[in-house]
């Protein structure tokens, strides 16, 4: 798995070399391209990862996305980017 696991970062990394000194809006119909490439490459990695650990990729996530909208409710976390915590400080 560890190999699996540096092979996900470095697909990440490549992924995140497109978008290095660049907006959105500068992006070209060959950078989507790429981007749609290293995307399938993380997510491919990360389904052999999921395989070979016996994990239900797609549960998993579905659990995760249930917990952040708990830990993170649309009211307190709307238009900010802290984390859990501070939101729980500033509600009090």
């Amino acid at each position: 798995p560890q190999n699996i696991v540096k092979s996900i970062v470095l697909e990440a990394a490549e992924l995140l070399e497109i978008f290095q000194w660049k907006t959105t809006e500068e992006l070209t119909s060959k950078d989507i391209e790429r981007i749609s490439e290293e995307m399938a490459d993380v997510y491919n990695w990360l389904i052999l990862l999921a395989h070979d650990l016996n994990i239900d990729l797609e549960k998993e996530a579905l659990k995760k996305i249930d917990q952040n909208d708990k830990k993170y409710p649309v009211e307190l976390s709307k238009g900010k980017a802290i984390k859990y915590k501070d939101l729980i400080c500033e509600k009090q």
